[in-house]
């Protein structure tokens, strides 16, 4: 009874705290493309926009100035990918790249430099770990791949997890996730990688947009193992194509897309400690295939898809204060 009187009080601290805050539009003193199935990557006080369907040019949202700064394009097309930061650049690792719904793997991992303002050709992923739509991140310097789809949003969606290790330039298979999912973005909060949200597209089926997931599946980095959470730990609202972010102690999903005409504006995060997801603050602007990012403790999210599908692409800003 105490345990469930501590996590009642836990869940009721965390709505208290997710009503309290606001999303609100960013007046920017310029404008950036139009985009979607992009990402999104911080560095610095930098807040960039990269790819998306087409060729798209790399801007960067100074974030103290509020002013748009169009950078390289990259060499290539690359859309539904999760960015990360590493070594303050930006590595592009399991994107598409080409039109539905035979979008194909690029086969190499992209860096760009912000210090020398260039992109590179990095290494070549391995060509049986080759995926679009997967969840990636940074942990302990090595950079984490999981589940994705092989075939656009045709067919192939699968369970797998890598380890990259950019100072060796090393992959490692780890155990598979319990469940295959793609358009599917992850968090870590200390030891422990949060996957939610996604599908498993089947365009070879005609099933896409209905083929959501409800299951929060954790991997422990100390154990090794991963745990689906009881149906209790399922996520509010199904929908893929959305963003995740850590802030706090909790893995935020925002946006994403269903079979719903307009694209998801709700915001929900995870509390490890509960186990349990709450309701957050509502977006102004429903939108999926993009990525946001931490800044001072604020939640910046640019661009992406008003409806589900390819459109209408928006270029507005808005923040989590």
């Amino acid at each position: 009874m105490k345990k469930l009187y501590s996590t009642m009080l836990a869940a009721a601290a965390s709505l208290a705290v997710a009503q309290a805050q606001t999303w609100q539009p960013v007046e920017t003193g310029n404008a950036c493309e139009p985009r979607h199935e992009n990402a999104a990557a911080l560095v610095g006080d930098n807040f960039y926009a990269i790819g998306g369907r087409g060729m798209k040019p790399l801007e960067a949202l100074n974030l103290k100035t509020l002013m748009w700064t169009k950078l390289p394009t990259p060499p290539v097309e690359m859309n539904h990918f999760q960015a990360v930061t590493y070594n303050d650049e930006i590595y592009v690792i399991m994107a598409f790249q080409g039109k539905y719904p035979h979008e194909t793997p690029l086969p190499n991992i992209y860096i760009y430099s912000p210090k020398k303002g260039e992109w590179r050709l990095g290494p070549e992923i391995p060509k049986n770990r080759l995926r679009g739509s997967a969840g990636v991140v940074v942990h302990n310097n090595k950079i984490y791949t999981v589940c994705g789809i092989i075939d656009g949003h045709y067919d192939g969606h699968v369970a797998w997890f890598d380890e990259y290790d950019p100072k060796t330039n090393t992959w490692k298979q780890l155990p598979e996730a319990p469940r295959s999912r793609d358009h599917v973005s992850v968090g870590i909060v200390g030891n422990r990688l949060v996957v939610s949200g996604g599908r498993r597209s089947s365009a070879k089926t005609g099933k896409v947009l209905e083929t959501t997931i409800a299951e929060t599946d954790v991997y422990d980095f100390k154990t090794g193992q991963w745990t689906t959470l009881p149906e209790s730990g399922n996520i509010p609202t199904q929908r893929a194509g959305n963003t995740t972010v850590t802030k706090d102690g909790k893995v935020w999903l925002i946006g994403g897309e269903s079979q719903q005409l307009k694209a998801h504006n709700e915001a929900e995060a995870f509390d490890p400690k509960t186990g349990q997801w709450t309701k957050g603050p509502a977006m102004q602007q429903g939108r999926h295939g993009t990525q946001a990012v931490v800044y001072k403790d604020k939640i910046y999210i640019v661009a992406g898809s008003a409806n589900h599908g390819g459109g209408p692409e928006l270029n507005t800003v808005e923040v989590l204060k």
